[in-house]
């Protein structure tokens, strides 16, 4: 997970070979579980669902928080909730709660809470369609528990091409599901790529090459043992491997948030 990195001249900044699966505005993100001014307020914006991520840009240019994304592989828990700012029981009031894990070298350490308002609907959906792109992510990356080390976009930064953020055809047999709470596309001129191609994997097979953490972390993994690089400071230790997929959205629903 990453801060501030996510954004460009007033739009969204994606890696080489990143799509936008979902788009959406009207959206308030509320933190906690972090100290850090960056996740302090709510934050109200532009959220983005992409091939490999989640990506939120904040809409006031006076924040500390900019930009906050997060590849799916350090995603924890995921659930949805009645959007306690609403006072029914609407299909439209339900809110998307998250939580994830920081990544090496991300400049933060631990884990955050966060809540996705879904001011003019869409939560379920958008809850939805991060749980099958996070699950076709794990099914296809046999990645470990451990995020990758965090890695910066590198410049320059162009426009993307339309076909970054056209509606896909289909990833593995699945298309996002419609809704009216998703435009087709981002506005004109709001979408940004970098020539780096993603530091971690995602739906698409296209890509992502293993940083050299990541491939000391599998020889780790795959040894049973633990590795500390004096370089960087950066230390691994083999957690429990599970090859479980992310909860369905059914299960999700029934989960409580913690």
């Amino acid at each position: 997970m990453s801060l501030n990195t996510a954004h460009a001249n007033n739009g969204v900044l994606i890696y080489s070979g990143e799509c936008i699966l979902l788009y959406c505005d009207n959206v308030v993100m509320e933190f906690s579980g972090q100290d850090k001014p960056e996740f302090k307020g709510d934050k109200a914006g532009r959220l983005y669902l992409t091939t490999h991520r989640m990506i939120f840009n904040n809409s006031n240019a006076k924040d500390p928080l900019l930009s906050f994304s997060f590849p799916f592989c350090t995603m924890k828990n995921a659930s949805l909730s009645l959007d306690k700012w609403k006072n029914n029981n609407n299909y439209k009031n339900f809110l998307f709660l998250l939580i994830v894990r920081a990544q090496p070298n991300g400049g933060w350490i631990g884990e955050v809470k966060f809540k996705l308002h879904f001011k003019h609907g869409g939560a379920i959906e958008y809850g939805q369609a991060m749980l099958q792109a996070a699950g076709l992510t794990k099914r296809n990356h046999q990645y470990t528990d451990e995020p990758p080390a965090y890695q910066p976009p590198t410049g320059p930064w162009h426009d993307a091409a339309p076909p970054t953020y056209s509606p896909p055809s289909g990833y593995y047999g699945w298309v996002p599901p419609p809704s009216d709470a998703f435009p087709n596309a981002p506005p004109a001129n709001s979408v940004y790529m970098t020539d780096m191609p993603p530091p971690y994997p995602g739906i698409n097979t296209g890509g992502y090459t293993p940083s050299a953490h990541d491939a000391k972390a599998a020889e780790a993994a795959a040894s049973g043992t633990a590795y500390y690089d004096p370089n960087t400071h950066y230390a691994y230790v083999p957690p429990a491997y599970s090859n479980e997929a992310p909860p369905s959205y059914e299960e999700s629903k029934e989960k409580k948030y913690k």
